[in-house]
């Protein structure tokens, strides 16, 4: 789990967004009100379905700079279909993953964001195995 979890409001602009991750070097930013409960999630592939793809339409990058501070992140943002609390094990995490066909978990402990679970950190988990576990064999 990553407890340093960079998070945004719903009233935000979608190039805040977009900065975060760049900055960040994240894939998901969860979504918090004012008093920090998790009111969505905003990927990276939200991101880019709402973005104006220059190889569509041409337009400058003005205009595109433009479109992306005009989106609110309410407007692109989902609840996600799963949490997970802090002392959940790392399989469900896994199987929860996995089996939604979601890149990451909000962790939250008493309705709050305390982390998030991320693809990246499962494979952290697995590089740490060892060696005698890692036959690929299934």
């Amino acid at each position: 789990m990553t407890t340093k979890v960079f998070t945004i409001q719903p009233n935000k602009r979608l190039r805040a967004v977009e900065e975060i991750m760049k900055w960040a070097h994240v894939r998901h930013v969860p979504v918090v009100d004012e008093r920090g409960r998790l009111v969505g999630i905003v990927s990276h592939r939200d991101l880019m379905g709402a973005a104006i793809s220059t190889l569509q339409v041409r337009i400058s990058e003005v205009e595109r700079l433009q479109h992306n501070a005009a989106v609110e992140v309410r407007q692109l943002m989902h609840f996600p279909t799963a949490t997970i609390g802090p002392d959940e094990r790392v399989q469900r995490a896994a199987h929860l993953m996995r089996s939604l066909k979601i890149g990451c978990l909000p962790v939250l402990e008493d309705q709050h964001l305390v982390g998030i679970v991320t693809e990246a950190d499962l494979l952290h988990i697995v590089e740490e195995l060892p060696d005698a576990s890692l036959a690929l064999r299934i």
